[in-house]
Parts: structure tokens; C-alpha cells; sequence
């Protein structure tokens, strides 16, 4: 068991990112298939997504190489502030942007697009009266973005389970993109409320999450990988 905390500490960066380039390497190889589609902006987020956990190593690349000490004791000394900004209220924003596109009601597209606008009054009054908040662990941004990332896949599932389209649910992209990032919300949100706990003393409850994360993120993304290149596209019009 040691053996494997040891090698999950050396290799849980490289073994991340790799999981993370398979969908966005397909998504840009299968991409003629999508590019008519709302689904083209799926593979787009997949390349996002690799390439801001790329930028997000930048404390271990400039520690790695002596320059850390440009940054320390400064308010991005960590990374989580890049992580709030880029990945939370990324997803959010693909999530309504992707099912209000192909949402054929006039009401849900109304939800979403004011739930929306409310998620990001929230982000932009947080930022202003808590902005040194958002350069610790974002509890708030990861909340906010939950409760609008649940919203948009409740408004797509309910729609499709009232349309002749849940005939054919499980060809569609939509469907696996709604529920594998479902079922990865559900694994990785409860430990936000442990966040306090993932520190260096803490070291088993660093590894618990680390192994957490990476079997989830390995999931979501090998899944859309399949996903991507089993789906058929769809008429949205």
C-alpha cells in the first residue's frame, strides 16, 4: 500500500494529464464528426480543461526549477485561485451553454439562461467582497457552480425523458456528457466539505483524495473518450 501512495505522489501529475489529453487528442481527431453540432463545444472543453490543468502546475514547474520564491508568500502561491476562475466557472458555463443550445423548450432555455445570469452575480459580488477568499479554496465558487452545473443537467434529463429523444437516449453524446459529469460530481463534491483537512500533516487524507480524484477524473474522461468516438451526431434543428 505504501509502495502505491509513493507512486501515486511521483506520478499523479503525469498520470492526470495523460487521462486528460486522450479525450481532447480523439475530440480534435473525431472533430469533423461534431463540428456541425452543439457537441463541437464538448471537445473544445476537453482541450480547455487539459491545457488550464497544464497552467495550473506552475507551482511545482517553479519549484522544480528555483524560481518559486518569485511567488512565495504572494496571493498565487497556490494554485487554487487559477482552478476557481478557470475550472469551476468553466464548467458551469459549458454545461448551461451545451444543454441550453440544444434544449427544444422555450421555459427551460428561460431557466437556464437566468439561473445562469444569477450564478454569475453571485461569482462577481464574491470576487468583490471576498476577493482574497478567492485565492484560498473557493468553497464558495465550487457551491455556486454546483447548484447551476445540477441545474443544467436536471433541465436536459427532464426534457429528454418527456421527448420522443429518450428513444435513442443512449446514442447521444449529450446524454454520457450529462451523466458522466454527474456521476463525477457526485464522488468528488463531498470532499470540498473536507477541504480543510487536505494539508501536509494530513497526509492520509491528502492521499485518500488524491486517489479519489484520480480515479474519477480517469473515469470522466476515458468515458467521454469512448463517447466521442461511439456517438453519432445528431439534427438539432
Amino acid at each position: 500500500m505504501e509502495s502505491i501512495d509513493n507512486f501515486l505522489k511521483a506520478n499523479y501529475s503525469f498520470i492526470t494529464h495523460f487521462v486528460e489529453f486522450v479525450p481532447a487528442l480523439l475530440g480534435i481527431v473525431v472533430f469533423n464528426k461534431y463540428k456541425k453540432t452543439t457537441a463541437k463545444y464538448i471537445i473544445y472543453f476537453l482541450i480547455y480543461v487539459f491545457v488550464i490543468d497544464l497552467v495550473g502546475e506552475y507551482p511545482n514547474v517553479l519549484i522544480d526549477n528555483g524560481y518559486f520564491h518569485l511567488i512565495e508568500g504572494t496571493l498565487i502561491e497556490r494554485n487554487y485561485w487559477w482552478f476557481n476562475l478557470t475550472w469551476f466557472i468553466g464548467l458551469s458555463s459549458i454545461m448551461v451553454y451545451v444543454n441550453y443550445s440544444i434544449s427544444k423548450s422555450r421555459l427551460f432555455r428561460k431557466i437556464l439562461k437566468y439561473g445562469y445570469l444569477l450564478y454569475l452575480l453571485q461569482i462577481i459580488f464574491y470576487t468583490i467582497f471576498k476577493f482574497e477568499d478567492l485565492f484560498g479554496s473557493g468553497y464558495f465558487i465550487s457551491i455556486a457552480s454546483l447548484w447551476i452545473v445540477l441545474l443544467s443537467i436536471s433541465v436536459y434529463f427532464f426534457e429528454i425523458l418527456n421527448s420522443k429523444r429518450i428513444v435513442l437516449f443512449y446514442k447521444s453524446i449529450y446524454f454520457y456528457f450529462n451523466t458522466l459529469f454527474f456521476i463525477w460530481i457526485l464522488i468528488t463534491m463531498p470532499l470540498d466539505f473536507f477541504e480543510v483537512y487536505f494539508i501536509k500533516e494530513d497526509g492520509n487524507f491528502v492521499i485518500f483524495k488524491w486517489k479519489i480524484y484520480l480515479l474519477s477524473n480517469t473515469f470522466l474522461y476515458l468515458s467521454l473518450a469512448v463517447a466521442l468516438l461511439l456517438c453519432k451526431t445528431e439534427n438539432e434543428s
